[in-house]
């Protein structure tokens, strides 16, 4: 038995430190590989700038979106929440945003009397923090955009108040899935 202990103690290697060191590089730069390929082509991560989503979503909120959900041959579908980039006042830069899909491409929004219409036909808004007070607004939605509007509307920076008040596809960066924090859960 005392054989087989020294045998061991000599297969074992002395420590060195340069080795333990090139290691553990290796492992934070395959790390952060990963990390970068995961938020450049598969999610997005946000943080919510804003109360317009509220109550779904609160101000400071994490969250988490799909960069493959409409890059594997779906289209945004009206009520899925996005995160995408957009010019909110002239000379503004993009801003990062979360607002919901509401006009599909082709399709004609209208706000009358504080409700929402899609080609004439009401539109029930069960998500809507309050009863809706706006001005009428009427949209024509090109082809290739889409119309966002934010949950409180009531106090929402959303398309009834930019320059250009369509988004065209190709800013939409990803279809929101949950958030991670402070709260975690499924957005719907």
């Amino acid at each position: 038995m005392r054989e087989k202990k020294e045998k061991l103690q000599e297969q074992e290697e002395p420590f060195d430190l340069k080795k333990e060191i090139f290691e553990w590089v290796k492992i934070i730069i395959a790390a952060a590989a990963i990390a970068f390929f995961l938020n450049t082509f598969i999610i997005a991560n946000s943080t919510v700038p804003s109360g317009s989503m509220e109550t779904t979503i609160m101000t400071g909120d994490r969250i988490i979106g799909s960069r493959l959900a409409y890059k594997l041959g779906g289209d945004p579908e009206r009520g899925d929440i996005v995160i995408f980039d957009h010019e909110t006042g002239p000379g503004n830069e993009e801003t990062r945003l979360v607002k919901r899909v509401i006009g599909l491409p082709g399709e004609t929004v209208e706000i009358r009397d504080n409700q929402l219409y899609i080609d004439g036909a009401l539109q029930d808004e069960p998500y809507l923090r309050e009863a809706m007070d706006s001005d009428d607004y009427h949209f024509e939605v090109p082809e290739g955009c889409y119309l966002m509007l934010g949950d409180n509307r009531n106090y929402s920076a959303d398309a009834r108040y930019w320059p250009d008040p369509y988004v065209p596809e190709k800013k939409i960066l990803a279809k929101v899935l949950f958030r991670y924090y402070p709260r975690i859960g499924k957005i719907k």
